[in-house]
Parts: structure tokens; sequence; C-alpha cells
């Protein structure tokens, strides 16, 4: 790691520590959240309401981020700390199968089993997605309906879990194929489609040439020593800057390049919202 990148990753750590928010929910943060901000029956509201709004568009499949951190301990480029696709499937429940949204994520480990530079692939519901956030709007792509074709195809396949590359970094460059964090796994696995390659360096090497990253400043730069604070902030991939997905970079990717038809945010409707609820 270069100094200048030692600096910038310490002024990352240094906010991330002082924020007054859950430390695993940060920038692209990949890791299961706990409900702090919603109820169980607030979680439930607007899950389903989530789930409305893709099926009024008829998405099989759907890209949607929420934020497990409050905007003002985000930094500026950066709304949501986590995505996942959506999938519209057939779900087995004690009462029979049914048909219903199940969110497929990349999570890095918890530090036991599997430590927290390390990445994996699992599933969980709309409602676990809502509950984990401490906002009142999700992000939503919604892919061409040949994207959602091909990316429903890929994620059949073998390839979908080899796309997991297995190394963790919270601020992962999305031209380089040294960390993933959530974001950047979803990009990789849309630029699989797109260019129909499973070719990792030649993934990168388009987006590259095609992919326009958010920029992360870093502010005041502080010690040297902070980055041991979150092993999960590795910067070895980042060159001149900071670089890294975000839901911005990639909905204007997606929409630019004909590969989704809208990228929008959703606010929570009146109707999501209990009863002397503001």
């Amino acid at each position: 790691m270069t100094p200048r990148n030692i600096l910038l990753a310490t002024a990352i750590a240094v906010a991330a520590l002082a924020a007054p928010a859950p430390a695993a929910e940060a920038f692209g943060s990949s890791a299961p959240g706990t409900a702090e901000y919603y109820s169980p029956e607030d979680a439930a509201a607007f899950s389903k309401a989530i789930e409305k709004e893709l099926a009024a568009k008829s998405a099989r499949v759907a890209i949607v981020f929420r934020s497990g951190r409050t905007r003002d301990a985000l930094p500026d480029g950066v709304r949501y700390t986590h995505g996942s696709f959506w999938v519209y499937q057939p779900i087995d429940t004690p009462e029979g199968r049914i048909n219903g949204y199940v969110s497929h994520n990349l999570f890095h480990g918890d530090g036991g089993e599997l430590s927290k530079r390390e990445t994996y692939l699992a599933t969980d519901f709309p409602f676990q997605f809502v509950a984990a956030s401490v906002v009142d709007d999700v992000a939503i792509i919604i892919p061409t309906p040949e994207m959602q074709r091909r990316i429903l195809t890929f994620m059949a396949s073998p390839d979908y879990e080899a796309m997991n590359k297995g190394q963790y970094s919270l601020i992962a460059n999305p031209h380089d194929p040294l960390f993933q964090n959530c974001n950047e796994f979803m990009l990789d696995v849309v630029a699989a489609v797109a260019w129909e390659t499973t070719d990792y360096l030649q993934i990168k090497s388009n987006l590259k040439a095609y992919y326009e990253p958010t920029e992360i400043d870093a502010g005041p730069l502080a010690k040297i020593f902070g980055p041991v604070a979150d092993e999960r902030l590795r910067m070895n991939d980042q060159r001149s800057g900071i670089e890294t997905v975000t839901f911005k970079s990639m909905g204007e990717f997606m929409v630019e390049y004909g590969l989704a038809d809208e990228a929008y945010v959703f606010q929570r409707p009146p109707e999501a919202r209990l009863p002397g609820q503001g």
C-alpha cells in the first residue's frame, strides 16, 4: 500500500468509527444488517410496498439498494450501503410453494468461521433487507427485459457463484480484480451478462473502458495508523484516488448503455406507515 493510500484509508477508517451508526453498514458494506430503525411491522409494510412496486413494473429481476447508515454518516456521492439482486421466484413455505421476491446478496464473514475479509453468497427476504435500513427510501435499478432474462440464466448457472472472488474490501475498486464488495459483485455480474464473458480480467478491462466509478473524497488526512481499526478496509486496489461502485454510478452506466430501463429512488409511501407515524 502506498503512503498516499495509507493516509486515504486512515481518513475513511476514522470517519467510519466516529459515525453514530452500526459499524457493519459502511460505504459498500456487504454484511447482514440488524434491525434498529424499523419495527417488524414497519419493515413488513415497506418491504411489501417495494414488492408491489416491482411487480407493477413486471420486474422478474431488480437491483435494490438500502442504507444502513444515516446520510450524514456517509461521504458525498454515497447514499446507500448495500445492494442485492431481488428475484421473483418460487419460495417453499410451510403452507406450500408460493411465488415472491428473494434478495440475493454477497456478504462478508462475521469474523468467526469466515473472516471479515472473505465473502460468501446468501439469500434472504425483502423483510430482512428492509429491516436493516435506517432511512425511508431505497434505490432501484430495473434492468431491461432482455437483461433480466440473461441475468436469471446466469444466476442459475455455476458462473454466478464463480463470480464471487472471495476477497472483500469496503471500498473495492471496480476496475481492479483484487477485491469485491456487494455493489462490485453485482456490477461484475451485469458486465459478464452484458458482454457475454466470464473471463474476469476481460470484464475488468471492459469496465475500465466503459464504466465510470464513483470517486470518494476522503476528506482531511489523519494519522497513518487508522486502517488497523477496521480490517475490511483494504486499499491495495486503489491508485491515485478512491473509486468504488454506488447506486448512482451503476444506474447511470446501465441506463446509458441500454442495460436498464430506469434507475430511481423509491420513497416509503404513506400507506406503508403505521397510524401515528410521520
